[in-house]
């Protein structure tokens, strides 16, 4: 199929468009409808009439934005007028739920009468908590914008300007600075005259641009003192001295080019004539002002951006609005002003120095992201813009004097977290209590990309302080192709060490009556796992990571033999935490015993429930099965309730019961309704399952068809904390195991 086919598809495929309305609150009972609408539904009225704040407390007003257009300027389209740009304000609506969890509805306002347009936008502000401006032609768009924000005490933003204006801005600042150049010195040629040009041009001088630096561009040739033809208020402001007249002339000697205009209209010739090392935007959509490649031929030493998503650098505006508004609307701002939109752009530029995560590469296809030519600003789907972004327009929204709530920002980025998913409002958690003791945590695959990647941010976050083990000239190299700092991390080549002597002659003693002579272990010891096991068992290092490279079972081995057991469990189990948007639920054992004995299931609902604790959740542990509480009377089953009768002797106050089937564990009137004898009341968050093909299959199934969160394998059981990666982990996996390995070191925290 055609792209004109798969869209026309995509938008017609039932339901029509790209909306719905969706509760929050339910609506099943009569008692439910009382609530929801008469008789109920007065007593928050009569609240928001004695205190009109209230109506952010009881309805969805703060967090509801309207993208408002009269279909004036849509994309590359035109005038098309408002029906024809439904499906764009539809889109625009999408994104704001997709990228920031904002609840948005398209209007479309059949006028193209400038007071008309205004008059209605202005009797929408009870309903909003923002107004998104969209699609609106120039000069009428500026004259529209300012009078609103002048007269509605909401916040009020016509993307089309700011928002381009915004994220090519930050990618301006990086490409400026890869390029060794000061804003404040370059000359800026703009093709353009229309909104996002004259938006994209106040915004460069509001960052540290030079006005008179700035040569703007229109279909008539350069804005120069003293022209006449097709000039207007808007456009005499950027009217400069200059000989130029064309925009071949306006980019001799230039150091950078944005353009803003249409396709094709610059040569590979007029690049030629720019400044040394150039930044070229061609943003025009979807065809640029030059294509990438022939930019790239000309000027070898260009760095270029563009609109378009199939090349490096795309300038895409939801990068901006989803992220501005929710800041704004979480302090409930009065306007968007200059510092707010300044806080976006530089929070942007900076976030796009940073690591970037394993699922965003993998996300656009790439093997790599890094800061550099073509990498200047963070991708859309890099969940970081959100906790990065609307902190700093918040902050920025409260020093400014706009904001009517307070900001504790910490606390904001915590809440932040939570709207990306429960497991990250979970670690967070996990991440200050590591922060409060950090300790010492040995890498044993240090020579690897992602764990070089993965004790930088373990050091910057300052959850633990991590020693890798390599050859630390392998590990300075790639540490430096990465772009990352090593500091705070400790380098020991376990070859090299002056303890190598001294840990093999330990491996000996611990090993000599398990078949182990003095030469194998001074053999062993150059292995990193064994190391690391060593090194942890002497105290040297307070746990352990390691298994990117290969089999949990192998990864095992030798701190099984090494640093051993918890004398209170003498079990070793696997345990993940699946996050779905309703609840946590931790599942054991996924990883470790394949038939379990009643005794070892005990052990492993133990130590799940200590497990869950540290992650502030009061465990409730279901023993599942194929039978409810004795339906069924079989091996596997008995085994069962052996297991929940050892619970009961040695942690009395656990809730704990079984067996169970698993939906009888999770829903709560069919557990309580059912069998109102069981120990939990409520439904578990702890599915200890017969065995590791049941546990197994079942994460794996309801990760992939629930779309859950899961953290995990997390080993619990060992004297000391051993975390045993996977190959397929992220680099946040390991920092994520990183904090719960520095906590688990407590065995009070577990």
């Amino acid at each position: 199929m055609t792209l004109k086919q798969d869209a026309l598809e995509y938008h017609s495929r039932r339901p029509a468009g790209k909306l719905e309305i969706t509760p929050t609150k339910p609506a099943l009972t009569q008692r439910d409808l009382v609530l929801a609408y008469t008789p109920g539904v007065a007593e928050p009225c009569r609240e928001i009439e004695k205190n009109p704040d209230d109506v952010f407390k009881y309805t969805a007003r703060g967090n509801l934005v309207a993208v408002i257009t009269n279909g004036t300027a849509v994309l590359g389209l035109g005038d098309i007028g408002p029906l024809a740009a439904k499906p764009v304000m539809e889109g625009k609506s999408l994104l704001f739920k997709r990228f920031a969890d904002i609840d948005a509805i398209d209007l479309e306002v059949d006028t193209h009468d400038v007071e008309a347009f205004i008059a209605a936008v202005r009797l929408l502000e009870p309903s909003f908590g923002g107004i998104n401006l969209e699609d609106i032609k120039a000069p009428e768009c500026f004259e529209i914008e300012e009078r609103l924000r002048e007269t509605m005490n909401i916040p009020v933003f016509h993307d089309d300007q700011h928002g381009t204006a915004i994220i090519s801005g930050a990618a301006l600042l990086n490409a400026l600075e890869l390029a060794g150049k000061r804003l404040s010195d370059v000359r800026i040629t703009i093709s353009g005259a229309g909104a996002s040009a004259v938006a994209c041009a106040r915004f460069y001088v509001l960052l540290g641009a030079s006005m008179s630096n700035i040569i703007m561009v229109d279909s008539k040739g350069v804005i120069y003192k003293g022209r006449t033809a097709g000039m207007n208020a808007i456009k005499e402001q950027f009217a400069v001295e200059t000989a130029a007249r064309t925009l071949a002339e306006a980019l001799e000697g230039a150091d950078v080019f944005i353009g803003l205009s249409a396709g094709g209209i610059v040569s590979g010739e007029m690049v030629k004539r720019m400044a040394a090392n150039p930044v070229i935007f061609a943003l025009a959509n979807p065809d640029p002002e030059i294509p990438y490649d022939e930019a790239r031929a000309a000027r070898p030493d260009a760095i270029v951006a563009t609109g378009r998503s199939d090349y490096p650098n795309q300038v895409n505006n939801v990068l901006g609005f989803p992220f501005i508004f929710r800041g704004a609307l979480d302090v409930r701002a009065r306007r968007i002003t200059e510092q707010m939109k300044v806080a976006a752009a530089r929070a942007l530029a900076a976030l796009a120095r940073e690591d970037v995560p394993d699922s965003v590469v993998a996300a656009y296809g790439l093997k790599s992201l890094r800061f550099g030519p073509d990498y200047l600003i963070p991708k859309p789907l890099d969940p970081r813009v959100l906790t990065t972004v609307a902190p700093a327009v918040a902050q920025a929204a409260v020093e400014s004097g706009v904001a009517r709530l307070p900001l504790d920002r910490e606390a904001y980025v915590a809440e932040l977290e939570g709207r990306l998913g429960r497991s990250r409002e979970l670690m967070r958690i996990i991440f200050r209590k590591a922060r409060a003791h950090p300790r010492r945590l040995v890498l044993a695959e240090g020579e690897h990309e992602k764990i070089i990647r993965a004790a930088h941010e373990i050091a910057n976050l300052r959850i633990a302080r991590p020693i890798l083990l390599g050859r630390e000239q392998v590990i300075r190299s790639r540490a430096e192709e990465l772009r990352v700092s090593l500091e705070g991390c400790e380098l020991i080549d376990p070859a090299e060490s002056p303890d190598r002597e001294r840990y093999a002659q330990r491996l000996y003693e611990l090993r000599c009556r398990k078949g182990v002579n003095q030469r194998e272990a001074a053999e062993l010891i150059r292995n990193p796992n064994y190391f690391a096991s060593i090194m942890t068992e002497l105290g040297d290092a307070d746990g352990m990571m390691s298994g990117m490279t290969f089999h949990i079972a192998h990864g095992l081995r030798a701190p099984l033999e090494i640093i051993r057991t918890d004398a209170t469990s003498r079990t070793v189990a696997g345990v993940h935490l699946i996050a779905t948007r309703n609840r946590v639920l931790f599942f054991a054992d996924t990883t470790v015993n394949i038939e379990p004995d009643a005794a070892t299931l005990a052990d492993i609902a133990g130590l799940t429930a200590r497990l869950a604790r540290a992650f502030g959740v009061s465990p409730r542990v279901a023993f599942l099965s194929f039978s409810n509480f004795g339906k069924v009377k079989h091996r596997r089953t008995e085994i069962v309730r052996q297991a929940v009768a050892l619970v009961a002797q040695r942690w009395p106050d656990l809730p704990a019961d079984g067996e169970m089937q698993a939906n009888t564990a999770l829903v709560e009137s069919l557990l309580n309704d059912a069998f109102p004898f069981n120990r939990l009341g409520k439904p578990a968050n702890i599915l200890i399952f017969p065995n590791l093909e049941a546990a197994n299959i079942a994460f794996k199934l309801v990760q992939q068809l629930a779309s859950a969160e899961v953290i995990g394998p997390i080993v619990v059981g060992m004297k000391k904390p051993v975390f045993i990666l996977q190959p397929s982990d992220e680099v946040k996996d390991v920092v994520n195991n990183a904090a719960i390995a520095v906590i688990e070191g407590d065995h009070g925290a577990l």
